[in-house]
């Protein structure tokens, strides 16, 4: 006998019930409904700006800076002390890529997403060259205290009457113009691109200071560094949220000890982790935030040589210099990434003109390689923007014109003659102008 069109329609309704009770589970068990409501809620617009009147949480900031370094995390390192990871620069095999690579992953993890300092032991294996620019600073130094072009109060005062701390502006342009052989020494380390551009990638631009501060000086008060580390509260809470988090990528701190540091001469006082506080500029002038930096705050002696860089957006500020005869002499440096402003104008022909012929001279010594691309690198300028689309067009296999950079490893190459270098410089220069 024929089925009905009932019973036919039964098993068809019980794999339909089925089918849909499939899905519905289906959907249950990855939340979806939850994920639904998450796209409702994230649709809410919420404050681009941190309001300058709001207190950031300190329970929160806490939370993120009471938290341990573990050896493990970063192997390369020789020692972890007061949660700052230390390596030796003897022990880094810089012709070992694989070693390099392992290097540089755990310095941008370091200043990313972990303590955001530091410090490189013998970063300058020779002392001769911080001798030599030791006495290039001292004669620019009294030069400039003579001629009173430096404010000797301008990174701090000391207690007692006596020689006034020292500053220098500019030093990458000051020393190399007082002694360009020293500079060349100096920033031919292979060292700073190895770290430089772990952190900020390639085309990154130095600038540096000098601080000299004598027994007496006084601490710094807390604070962040620049880009936002410089302006009021006020005008740092008119800038969105995201550049708030992108100000302290553009750059990366450095310094590298002149002399001995030890630790009551009053190195550098860090908080390490609490560059990735995001209300960090905003915490850094308010009481609360002060009194438990002070309280929590760490800081380790360094050796004439040693090197320690640090994320901008770490709470930090320099020590006091309590000990009776010990100047502690820093030399500072800003790294910009390519798409961000230095802190300080840096005219780099007259130093490319001043060290060209030496640079051609390491450039024809075997084994040099790594040295003349850190100095190229620290010289010249990388990026080549902003540029004149109407007058300087891209290079083969870039939608870029050519760089500073490219153009002094040309002239390297092709054995040019400064004074052709200079001429091809100051064209690119006068090309880059805005066409009226």
């Amino acid at each position: 006998m024929a089925p009905t069109p009932l019973r036919q329609g039964v098993p068809t309704a019980i794999a339909a019930f089925a089918t849909l009770a499939a899905v519905v589970g289906t959907l249950s068990y990855l939340d979806i409904p939850s994920l639904l409501t998450q796209r409702k809620e994230a649709k809410k617009v919420s404050k681009a700006r941190y309001n300058p009147n709001d207190t950031p949480s300190l329970l929160a900031f806490k939370a993120l800076v009471e938290q341990d370094t573990l050896p493990s995390t970063y192997p390369l390192a020789s020692n972890i002390e007061r949660n700052i990871p230390i390596y030796d620069a003897r022990s880094l095999n810089l012709t070992d890529t694989k070693v390099i690579e392992a290097f540089q992953d755990e310095v941008f993890h370091i200043l990313y997403d972990g303590p955001g300092v530091l410090v490189m032991k013998n970063f300058f294996r020779d002392p001769s060259s911080i001798d030599a620019a030791n006495a290039a600073f001292t004669a620019i130094i009294n030069r400039e205290a003579e001629a009173k072009l430096s404010d000797p109060a301008y990174f701090g005062t000391t207690k007692y009457d006596k020689t006034p701390n020292a500053w220098i502006s500019n030093s990458f342009s000051k020393l190399c113009l007082q002694d360009p052989e020293t500079f060349l020494a100096y920033f031919s380390n292979p060292l700073f691109p190895v770290i430089c551009s772990a952190y900020l990638g390639p085309q990154y631009k130095i600038t540096a200071q000098v601080n000299a501060v004598r027994p007496g000086g006084k601490p710094q008060h807390l604070h962040r560094d620049y880009h936002l580390g410089f302006p009021s509260r006020e005008d740092v809470a008119k800038f969105p949220k995201q550049m708030h988090e992108l100000s302290r990528l553009l750059t990366m701190q450095g310094a590298v000890a002149h002399a001995d540091m030890p630790a009551e001469s009053g190195p550098t006082r860090f908080l390490p982790y609490s560059q990735g506080f995001g209300e960090g500029y905003m915490a850094t002038g308010r009481e609360e935030f002060k009194q438990y930096f002070a309280e929590n705050y760490v800081s380790l002696p360094l050796e004439k040589g040693d090197a320690l860089f640090f994320s901008p957006g770490l709470f930090h500020g320099a020590g006091e210099n309590v000990s009776q005869d010990v100047d502690r002499i820093a030399h500072l440096f800003q790294v910009s990434c390519a798409m961000g402003k230095t802190m300080e104008s840096i005219d780099t022909h007259p130093l490319i003109e001043a060290t060209y012929d030496l640079l051609a001279d390491m450039q024809g010594k075997e084994g040099m390689e790594r040295e003349v691309d850190a100095f190229v690198q620290s010289v010249a300028e990388g990026y080549p923007f902003p540029s004149n689309p109407d007058k300087r067009k891209p290079v083969p296999g870039s939608k870029g014109p050519e760089s500073e950079q490219q153009l002094l490893r040309r002239a390297l190459s092709g054995n040019w003659e400064k004074a052709k270098l200079m001429e091809e410089l100051s064209g690119m220069r006068q090309a880059c102008q805005a066409s009226t």
